[in-house]
């Protein structure tokens, strides 16, 4: 049976494609949920995909992997830089999780060099468009294996 891969996302990533291209690129995250999907498969993983823009909803759902997950790819968007919440809820989870962000984060915003997630991730990968996602998931491959 795959191993079950669940892959967060935070608020704004449902304009992936459409909001500041020029930053994300012209991937919507429904193409990301197909990229991943198909490397899945390859790797012998399945992957669920989850966006919200509600900070609980992200929480609850990494309490509900907590029982069929064997990993978490997370990108929580803003919360990255804010929510202590998303980290407690990170914390509970036993298996791994891999941080992405489409973005170079250091590059950036002075705010936006700081990550909460970071202090639970077992790797982080930024700068590398929504390529990262496809990083993270043979990261975790790796790791599972």
């Amino acid at each position: 049976m795959a191993k079950t891969i669940h892959i967060l996302n935070g608020p704004n990533l449902n304009l992936l494609g459409k909001r500041q291209p020029e930053i994300y690129g012209a991937d919507t995250l429904a193409d990301v949920e197909t990229r991943c999907a198909t490397l899945g498969g390859e790797l012998g993983l399945e992957t669920a995909l989850f966006q919200s823009n509600h900070e609980g909803e992200i929480v609850d759902q990494i309490h509900q992997a907590r029982d069929r997950a064997a990993g978490i790819i997370i990108n929580a968007g803003a919360y990255t830089h804010t929510s202590v919440a998303i980290l407690d809820a990170l914390n509970t989870f036993e298996g791994s999780v891999i941080e992405v962000h489409i973005s170079n984060i250091h590059a950036r915003e002075a705010f936006r060099h700081h990550s909460y997630m970071s202090a639970r991730a077992d790797g982080v990968i930024v700068g590398c468009g929504v390529e990262g996602y496809e990083l993270a998931l043979r990261r975790l491959a790796t790791l599972l294996a």
